[in-house]
Formats: structure tokens, C-alpha cells, sequence
């Protein structure tokens, strides 16, 4: 059992490994200040916001950006309370979202698209932050580039709690991943809070047809099915005046549920690249597990698993310091009690996914 478990930790290893090697691969863009030429359209679903909306769109107002090269649609899913806006120098409007399927979020997008008349759409959630160069770096990276579909970076807002760094951590690890996976030109993953793509691709896509039965992943089953027709068109804009700040939970029930709705989607995934590294992830961590318990029974040699921990957590320290330099350009907290918690609170939810329900913005799914 012990070459069993120290066989996935090579692969586990090596894939880590293929991700940071992706990472270098994409680089780093700087704007180039050419002058504002993209529409864009910015998609908001939203539900029960009230206190994060007007934020949302001050931080619109301040960006750096033609007034009439942007407006922006929210759309509400059934919100307990009306939300009303106020007069905007740019176009905003509110529309309640039509319900077809089972991911409220999907029904939102599609809704919007129904009023969208620019070429290029940008999705992003209620209780972001956006910097002021965030649709200029946009449009200079769209005018020098063919592409079709971009996508772009998020991190968290964090307090000094454990639970925030936890996620921190976490997050970084996701995006570590999707960076990583652009760069081997394997994308599969990607943050609907930070999205781009032209309204024609998404015509072309057929929209969400074929996972409308899944309630997330409005934004890596577009992304996958545009790497999969159009891979010359999808491109990752790793940019620091791109990254968009959202907030974590704040208690860890909503975070475990929040990372079963992530996680219950994998197994529909149309990237085989992205199946396969997600089981691989899956059993390095699982392992980690089982190690610990073999140890805490007698069953495995106390060095055995120092050692086990000991590459593990190096590959997946590489992989988490580079791209938190890119994202946050702090130093990582919590690193040691976060690392040594996450291969059990993974593994659980992982396993919660394949049969378990969660609940989400005050409804309840199964996974």
C-alpha cells in the first residue's frame, strides 16, 4: 500500500509540475495605451445584493474608460427586495432574469444576451471590486490579439482570519491551475467573475445547450467548449491591472458548500485534460489522508509519511508562491495550518459532490 501511495504522489508531482512550467508559459501583459476602441457589455446577475450593488457600480464610474464604449445589465434572480438604480453618465439597466434551467446563473447570461448589441460581453459578480483599468486592459490586449474569448484573474479581499487565509490559499491554488493549464494550451478552468468573450461566439457556442442541468459552470463550460472548437481564439489576460477582488465567505458552511458547487461540476467536464487532473489532485490529497491515518494506526513508518508531506507540500509551494505573486504580491499566511488542513477539507467536499446537496444564494441543489 505504501508504493501505492508514493506512485501517486509521482504523478501527483509531476502534474504540479506541468501546471507551474504552464504558468511560465503565459506571460505577464502590460497595456500599451492604445486608444479605447471596444464595446463592451457587463453582465451582473445578481440576488439579494442590495449592499454590494452600489459599490459595484461606483467602482463602474470610476473606471477608466469611455462612458460610451460600456454599459452594464443586471439582472435579478428573484431578489426578496427590488433593487433601483440611480442616473449613470453610462447605460445601466436592470432586468429580471428568465428561469429555463437548473443554474440560475446560466438563465441570467442567456437572459442578458437577449439585450446585449456590442461584440464583446464581460461577466462579473455583485460583490466585486474592479480596478480602474480593468476594461482599458481588456481592449488593448483585444486590439493586438486575435481572440475570441479571454479570461482573467481573481483573488480575495481577506481580514486576518484563518478562514480567509484558508481561502486565499485555496483560491490561489485554482488559479495557479487555470494559468497553468492555458500556458500547456489545455485550458479548462476559468473565473465567471473576471470573463470575457464576443456575443458571436457565444451564438456559436449555442450558449450553455448541453450543461444547462448543472447549476454552476457558466464559465468553464463555455470556456471548454470555445478551448475545444476555437483554441486559437481563448486567451488568458495575466495582467495585474486585470485581476478582480471578490470577497470570501464568511463562515466555513458556506464555504464548504461554495467548494461542493465547484467541485460537483468536474465530473462533467468536457476536457479530458481537466478530468484527469482533477482526479490526480483528488488522490495526491487523498493520500495525504490516508497516510496520516496509517501513521496515527502504526501502519505506515513515521518517515515514510514525513516524506510523503515533504514533496507534496514542496511542488505545491512553488505553484502557490508564484502565482501569489502575481495575484496579491504579499507574503502567504497561514501557510503551514492551511496546507496540513486542506488534503481533509478537500478530499471531503470531493467526496460530499458525488452525492450530497448544497445550498446556494438561499436555494438548495443537488450536486
Amino acid at each position: 500500500m505504501i508504493s501505492v501511495l508514493f506512485l501517486i504522489l509521482i504523478i501527483y508531482v509531476f502534474s504540479i509540475g506541468l501546471l507551474i512550467y504552464g504558468f511560465t508559459k503565459v506571460k505577464k501583459y502590460q497595456k500599451s495605451g492604445l486608444k479605447p476602441q471596444t464595446s463592451f457589455t457587463i453582465i451582473v446577475p445578481f440576488r439579494n445584493e442590495a449592499e454590494n450593488l452600489p459599490k459595484l457600480l461606483q467602482r463602474f464610474l470610476e473606471l477608466n474608460y469611455p462612458d460610451n464604449l460600456f454599459e452594464v445589465i443586471l439582472v435579478d434572480d428573484s431578489s426578496n427586495e427590488k433593487f433601483q438604480v440611480s442616473d449613470f453618465r453610462f447605460q445601466v439597466s436592470i432586468i429580471d432574469n428568465i428561469r429555463v434551467s437548473n443554474s440560475p446563473k446560466k438563465d441570467a447570461i442567456s437572459t442578458a444576451m437577449q439585450h446585449v448589441k456590442t461584440n464583446w460581453v464581460i461577466t462579473t459578480d455583485a460583490d466585486c471590486i474592479v480596478p480602474e483599468n480593468w476594461l482599458l486592459t481588456f481592449d488593448n490586449y483585444i486590439q493586438k490579439n486575435n481572440v475570441s474569448m479571454l479570461a482573467g484573474a481573481v483573488t480575495y479581499e481577506c481580514e486576518k482570519s484563518f478562514l480567509h487565509h484558508f481561502q486565499q490559499l485555496d483560491l490561489i491554488s485554482l488559479q495557479g491551475a487555470t494559468i497553468g493549464s492555458f500556458g500547456l494550451q489545455k485550458a479548462f478552468m476559468c473565473n465567471g467573475a473576471n470573463f470575457a468573450y464576443t456575443k458571436s461566439l457565444f451564438e456559436k457556442l449555442n450558449g450553455f445547450d448541453g450543461n444547462d442541468k448543472i447549476a454552476s459552470g457558466d464559465d468553464v463550460f463555455l470556456l471548454q467548449k470555445a478551448a475545444n472548437l476555437f483554441p486559437d481564439e481563448v486567451y488568458y489576460l495575466k495582467c495585474d491591472e486585470a485581476i478582480v477582488v471578490t470577497k470570501p465567505t464568511e463562515n466555513w458552511k458556506s464555504l464548504f458548500y461554495q467548494r461542493v458547487r465547484w467541485a460537483a461540476k468536474t465530473s462533467s467536464y468536457q476536457s479530458v485534460f481537466g478530468k484527469v487532473l482533477g482526479l490526480i489532485v483528488f488522490f495526491g490529497n487523498l493520500s495525504f489522508v490516508v497516510g496520516f491515518f496509517f501513521v496515527v494506526f502504526g501502519i505506515m513508518p513515521y518517515p515514510f509519511f514525513v516524506l510523503f508531506a515533504f514533496f507534496k507540500f514542496t511542488i505545491d509551494f512553488v505553484l502557490l508562491y508564484i502565482t501569489n505573486q502575481f495575484l496579491t504580491k504579499t507574503r502567504i499566511k497561514s501557510l503551514l495550518l492551511s496546507s496540513l488542513l486542506y488534503p481533509f477539507f478537500s478530499t471531503t467536499v470531493a467526496l460530499y459532490s458525488l452525492f450530497g446537496s448544497y445550498e446556494w444564494k438561499g436555494r438548495k441543489f443537488k450536486s
